[in-house]
C-alpha cells in the first residue's frame, strides 16, 4: 500500500491518512484498492448512484489513477467516485488531447464503516492498445476529498511544486511493474 500525501496549500481535511495499491493482474485488468481514514462523518461522501459514465467527479470526493507506459506523453486517468460513478480518459499529453476511453463500465464497490472510507475499483484494458504490452507503466494516486464545509483536500503520491496538480509528470510518482501475461479468459 502507498501512502497519498495531502497538498500543503490545501485546507484542514477531515480525513487523516489514504493508502492505495494498484495492481496488474494477469487478465488485463487493473485493480485499485483505495482506504482513507478519519471523521468520515464530516467528508461528503457521494450517495449510491447508477454505475456510469460521469465527467466532473473531481468537484468532489473521488478517488483518481494516472497511468503511462514508461515511455511517450500519452496517459490514462480513471476517476471513481464512491456513488459508484466513474470516468476514464486518454491525453496525448499533459492535459492535451483529452479524449474519453472506449471501455466497459468499471466494476466499483464501496464500504463505509466508522471512521473509515474503502473504495476498489476494477478496469478491464482489453480496448486501450497501449496499455497491452506488459513493461513496466509509470503511474500517479490521487484523491479529492470534499469536506462538509465543501472545502476540497488534494492528496497525492507526490505534489509538484504550486497549486495541485494531478496531471503534472511529478506526479506519476511510482512504477507499477509489469504482470506476465496468464491465458486468456474464456467466454
Amino acid at each position: 500500500m502507498r501512502l497519498l500525501l495531502r497538498h500543503p496549500d490545501c485546507p484542514p481535511s477531515p480525513i487523516r491518512e489514504i493508502r492505495v495499491d494498484a495492481v496488474r493482474l494477469a487478465d488485463g485488468r487493473l485493480s485499485f484498492v483505495y482506504g482513507a481514514a478519519g471523521d468520515i462523518g464530516r467528508a461528503r461522501i457521494p450517495a449510491a448512484a447508477a454505475s456510469e459514465r460521469t465527467d466532473g467527479l473531481w468537484r468532489h470526493t473521488c478517488f483518481e489513477a494516472f497511468v503511462r507506459p514508461a515511455d511517450g506523453e500519452a496517459y490514462f486517468e480513471f476517476n471513481f467516485a464512491p456513488s459508484g460513478q466513474w470516468a476514464a480518459y486518454r491525453f496525448d499529453s499533459r492535459r492535451g488531447g483529452r479524449a474519453n476511453l472506449p471501455i466497459e463500465a468499471p466494476a466499483v464497490r464501496t464500504a463505509e464503516s466508522g471512521e473509515s472510507l474503502g473504495l476498489v475499483a476494477s478496469v478491464a484494458l482489453g480496448a486501450l492498445p497501449e496499455l497491452l504490452p506488459w513493461g513496466n507503466w509509470r503511474i500517479g494516486l490521487a484523491a479529492v476529498i470534499e469536506a462538509s464545509d465543501g472545502g476540497l483536500s488534494y492528496w497525492a503520491l507526490r505534489h509538484p511544486p504550486g497549486p495541485p496538480d494531478f496531471h503534472h509528470r511529478d506526479c506519476f510518482a511510482a512504477e507499477l511493474p509489469a504482470a506476465k501475461p496468464g491465458p486468456s479468459p474464456r467466454t
